[in-house]
Formats: structure tokens, C-alpha cells, sequence
């Protein structure tokens, strides 16, 4: 199928959103995995505790630019490459009238996702990883990026396999 381009364009009294993606073909997104990774469910065994990924909630608050798509955008594949991680798609919505962004960047490893408030200097991100992808190193680039005078994260292990307790028997 040859390069085409698909708009869409939603509104109500609030906001107005544009979207214009490229179509490159018409087959759903996948992502390879290595021959040798294909049995793997890339659990993490880490200080003894066996989980799905990390999950990180993150709270910028006295944030700037949170208004600046393509410093969003930027800083989305930063904070992916820092965390050694695969980007499989980003995908961004712009909201007028206060600017405001919500989107997703689509990981192999899972996501990273963005809702920002420009008027209250406020954005909340999830990072959630799993495998062998260093979630926590995008809590770095994200304070680079939008100069918050606070961060409050909370850590959540995701998919944790509690061990059931051992039976002695008489």
C-alpha cells in the first residue's frame, strides 16, 4: 500500500484536535522478538521479589513548557533511550484552548504516557516497564526537560508473584 495520510479531527466547545497520522501500511503493528527471546515473559527477579515491570507515578508540579509539542515529543524518546527501552510509537493529542497534552509513547517494554495542565504547571506521567528497561532513568530527562520545582513519584511493582507461605509439615 503505498504513503497515505489519514486525518481526523475532533471537537467540542473545549477543545479542538487535529490528527493527521501516515499510513505505511494497512497489517497491525508488531514487534519481533529475538529467536533466542521468544520463551521469555521478561519478569524481573530483583532483592528477591519476582514482578512484572516497574510502574512509576509521576507528579511535576512548577513545571514549564508542559504546552510544547515537539519538546514533548523530544523528551518522550529521550527518556525512552535513556531507559534502554523500545519505542515502538509515539502518538501525541494538542488540546486548545490551554494547550494541554495527553498521548502515549507505546513501548515493546510497555508505555510511557503524559497528561499535562500548562495552566496549573502540572503534568502526570506513568512509566511502566518491564524486562530488563531502566524505568527510573526517565525521571531525570523528564525533570530536564520541564524544570518542575517539585517531583513526587511513587513506585509501584507491577504483577508481583507472592510466594506462598511455607507449610511445615509434622
Amino acid at each position: 500500500m503505498p504513503h497515505s495520510e489519514n486525518i481526523l479531527v475532533t471537537s467540542n466547545e473545549h477543545f479542538e484536535v487535529v490528527e493527521k497520522t501516515a499510513i505505511i501500511d494497512d497489517t497491525w503493528p508488531t514487534h519481533d522478538q529475538a529467536v533466542e527471546d521468544q520463551t521469555a515473559d521478561h519478569f524481573i527477579c530483583r532483592n528477591g521479589k519476582t514482578f512484572a515491570g516497574t510502574h512509576l507515578i509521576i507528579d511535576l508540579w512548577g513545571a514549564t513548557e508542559l504546552d510544547n509539542l515537539k519538546l514533548m515529543e523530544a523528551t518522550l524518546r529521550d527518556a525512552v533511550e535513556k531507559a534502554k527501552a523500545t519505542l515502538l510509537h509515539i502518538h501525541l493529542h494538542h488540546f486548545t484552548p490551554n494547550g494541554g497534552i495527553s498521548g502515549v509513547a507505546v513501548l515493546a517494554e510497555s508505555h510511557i504516557s503524559v497528561h499535562s495542565w500548562p495552566e496549573r504547571n502540572y503534568a502526570a506521567f506513568d512509566v511502566f516497564m518491564c524486562g530488563d528497561a531502566e524505568p527510573e532513568k526517565a525521571i531525570e530527562v523528564l525533570k530536564e526537560a520541564f524544570t518542575p520545582t517539585e517531583v513526587k513519584v511513587d513506585t509501584i511493582l507491577r504483577g508481583e508473584v507472592v510466594q506462598p507461605a511455607l507449610r511445615l509439615e509434622a
